[in-house]
């Protein structure tokens, strides 16, 4: 195990300090066994080392950090390191890349039966299934989800700023105070198109003007990688689905039409549903329904968008401007809040609030009903119930 060590304490070295996200504070640490759950690139590796270095600085010998793709488990098993670790006074293992392991929730099942001194966090893809998986662990395991980071939390990281999380009804009644609030301390139009661009994955600060470039080969690892290894995606069907992705970035925004659909990029219907749904669930589609309970594999959403601004950028080649608003909104308010589509309006949150997405020229509609909300794109201060859209980027 030695190389582990050594690796860890390496990984540590490199790990800074100075911006942390949000849910380092919301995980229950104590628990005996933590999932965390995220897409590719949002930051599970850096969260979990910024716990290991903030709480056991580098030199506590009963701390160890491994990735399963190490190729020292080509010779090892899971179970042997847990059984090693814990004979040498071990107390926490993190296990990152779960599901790179063959049998991950068997032998997590039985660290947790057989070793119950240790204690286990791990990390892994947003297609990650801990119910249907070999081994039972929804009794077990807590489960959490890392996504990529909101307008926020990018102010912060680029303005070196505490911006406050705002909760979802305190900013639709109170909007105006806590605009002229936040104006005092941030021009948020001076970072809005680039969040909007290069700012939902952290990473894009290491790769710079190759942010899309690496954007893209995320998009690629996941559709030919995960989703093959975890949902039994068929291979022949990368291109066409790339096809499907570009087509839903430059819509205005995206209805499928499964029949046409299906005839223009070659899948039959069951087979692009079920698709549908995997790409929801790899974090690259947000796909939006009348009515979010009882969903089954092969219904057809009712609208469909890309999960994230950035990704439109990467994989569009005429991005839509109302398009850009929508994904923003929906990805910023559905990490709390439940998404359905109302019967007008573009979305309905938590069944509660209707809201409509706009350019900042547009009148305000006269329904006067208090759960109707406009949110408005190109506007530092709102009015009544027309709310700046860069404001919901607060909400986590």
């Amino acid at each position: 195990m030695e190389i582990l060590f050594s690796l860890y304490q390496k990984l540590l070295r490199n790990t800074a300090l100075d911006f942390q996200r949000n849910l380092l504070e919301e995980i229950r640490w104590e628990n005996r066994l933590i999932g965390i759950k995220g897409a590719r690139g949002v930051g599970k590796t850096t969260l979990v080392l910024q716990y290991l270095k903030k709480e056991f600085g580098s030199s506590d010998s009963t701390v160890l950090y491994v990735s399963l793709d190490h190729f020292w488990f080509s010779t090892h098993s899971l179970l042997d390191l847990a059984d090693q670790f814990t004979k040498t006074g071990g107390k926490l293992l993190v296990l990152d890349e779960v599901h790179k392991y063959p049998n991950w929730s068997r032998e997590l099942k039985n660290i947790y039966d057989f070793y119950p001194e240790l204690k286990v966090v791990f990390t892994g893809s947003s297609l990650l299934e801990i119910l249907n998986a070999g081994a039972d662990l929804s009794r077990r395991a807590v489960m959490y989800q890392l996504t990529g980071l909101s307008f926020r939390e990018y102010l912060n990281l680029e303005a070196g700023l505490n911006l406050p999380v705002l909760k979802l009804d305190v900013l639709i009644h109170e909007h105006i105070a806590i605009a002229n609030e936040l104006l005092t301390e941030v021009r948020p139009f001076q970072y809005f198109s680039d969040y909007l661009r290069k700012g939902y994955y952290p990473f894009s600060r290491e790769f710079g003007d190759l942010y899309e470039q690496q954007l893209s080969a995320v998009v690629n690892l996941v559709l030919e990688v995960e989703l093959p290894q975890l949902r039994k995606f068929d291979l022949a069907y990368v291109p066409k689905i790339k096809q499907l992705l570009a087509i839903i970035a430059d819509s205005v925004p995206f209805i499928p039409n499964v029949t046409k659909l299906s005839q223009k990029i070659g899948i039959n219907r069951t087979t692009l549903l079920t698709y549908f749904q995997y790409l929801d669930e790899s974090k690259l589609t947000s796909n939006l329904y009348q009515s979010n309970e009882g969903i089954s594999i092969l219904q057809k959403p009712s609208k469909l968008y890309l999960e994230n601004t950035n990704l439109a950028y990467a994989l569009g080649r005429n991005v839509d401007v109302g398009n850009l608003r929508e994904t923003f909104l929906l990805n910023q308010l559905s990490y709390k809040h439940k998404m359905t589509l109302p019967l007008k309006g573009d979305f309905l949150v938590d069944k509660i609030w209707n809201i409509e997405v706009w350019g900042a020229g547009k009148d305000l509609p006269k329904s006067g009903l208090e759960t109707d909300v406009v949110a408005a794109d190109g506007i530092e201060l709102g009015l009544g119930s027309k709310i700046p859209l860069w404001l919901f980027g607060f909400l986590y």
